[in-house]
């Protein structure tokens, strides 16, 4: 009977923590392998972006037709992931899970010595001079606003360019097969870092990481259990319990598989059959939600950058928190709907503020659990974003 891959990660989290123990320093040995696992996933960062971003876009439809209904998903959407990672910013500030958890040293990770980059030559870097050389540095800011130019520009031009419309939408199905198979490396290592950090710091690094574990779970509740819920009472007139037992299904089938594509087909069922949303708006902002509304994504992103900031006693000021803000919510629009997306694009958000990539490594370990709360809170957005949208065209919900 072949082991499922979360069951497969777990296993490899033990074994991981008693190979620490037994073989304590040693186990630097073996951390080559969380390394190279690291960097597989930094290689194919802009693709998947790229491929993702534009394949989502063009699977909107005519761009001129979204009109009315399209300027309000996009606000909303908009609107609860700056909510959600505002939420997570003040939570870690407050709670300050990083204090006193010790990092490993630096290694062979290159850490950038200039300073982080300010809001504006963030926001100066969005739109890239050259775009090849956006990609070739990493800029994927630069990267995700081409890619979302690019879609809109196929949808307008419509036939002629349909041979360029069907390359990025086999090139997204392509990244996420590759991605797929670097995800099935992952116990591998999942083994490898959790061996390399238990055996160099101890069991205490388990008991710090629930500080971290605390923190994000706290920040995805509040925003699940209490903003959404509120914008749903007070934007569609609808009672959040209620509609949380006709979503109840694509939540937990959203919990379990930690994938917002695999729970579209019974997120629209549920959207349509039980909450009487039409298919002419759950079509629309379901699937553009699973591509770019990852509201639990960005929330995770940003508390874990902090936590990095904070373990290696690294200074986030008002400024580089806003950077943070900005990333974090650009970042998770180009996260893939599948398991440890948010992983992925983590990179971005350490990327931005100058923070050492190697901090993955430590939050990796407790990430697939995390992964499936996020991925909750993720279709749970989408939903009720689709049933304000609803209200707001004149639709009656049951």
């Amino acid at each position: 009977m072949k082991i499922r891959i979360h069951t497969q990660i777990l296993i490899a989290m033990v074994l991981g923590v008693v190979a620490g123990l037994v073989f304590k320093e040693r186990t630097a040995a073996i951390k080559i392998v969380g390394d190279l696992f690291i960097r597989l996933l930094k290689m194919i960062i802009i693709p998947l972006i790229t491929a993702s971003m534009v394949s989502g876009v063009i699977s909107i439809g005519n761009v001129r037709a979204l009109g009315r209904i399209g300027l309000r998903t996009f606000a909303y959407y908009l609107a609860t992931t700056l909510i959600a990672v505002s939420v997570g910013l003040v939570l870690v500030n407050t709670l300050r899970p990083g204090d006193g958890f010790e990092m490993p040293a630096a290694g062979e990770v290159e850490i950038a010595e200039h300073e982080p980059p300010t809001v504006g030559s963030i926001l100066n870097d969005i739109v890239p001079d050259n775009i090849i050389n956006a990609a070739a540095g990493s800029k994927f800011l630069s990267v995700i606003f081409f890619s979302l130019v690019i879609g809109v520009a196929i949808n307008l031009t419509g036939e002629k360019a349909r041979p360029l419309a069907g390359f990025f939408e086999a090139l997204n199905a392509v990244m996420l097969r590759i991605t797929g198979w670097i995800m099935r490396l992952a116990p591998l290592g999942v083994f490898a870092l959790m061996a390399y950090i238990v055996g160099t710091l101890g069991l205490q690094v388990i008991g710090d990481l629930a500080r971290y574990i605390a923190t994000v779970l706290l920040g995805l509740m509040v925003h699940a259990c209490v903003v959404l819920p509120l914008l749903l009472l007070f934007l569609a007139g609808y009672s959040p319990l209620r509609f949380f037992r006709h979503m109840f299904a694509a939540v937990a089938t959203a919990f379990s598989t930690a994938s917002s594509a695999a729970t579209l087909p019974v997120t629209m069922e549920c959207l349509e059959e039980n909450a009487g949303v039409s298919n002419k708006v759950a079509s629309f902002v379901l699937p553009l939600g699973a591509t770019i509304n990852m509201d639990g994504t960005a929330l995770y992103e940003a508390v874990a950058a902090m936590f990095i900031a904070q373990a290696y006693s690294i200074d986030m000021t008002l400024g580089h928190q806003l950077i943070i803000m900005l990333t974090a919510t650009l970042a998770s629009i180009g996260a893939a709907a599948i398991p440890s997306a948010g992983l992925i694009t983590m990179v971005i958000v350490l990327n931005a503020v100058g923070l050492p990539a190697e901090g993955i490594a430590v939050i990796f370990a407790v990430d697939r659990v995390l992964d499936m709360f996020r991925t909750g809170v993720n279709v749970w957005g989408d939903a009720c974003g689709a049933a304000v949208v609803a209200r707001f065209e004149g639709e009656k919900l049951a």
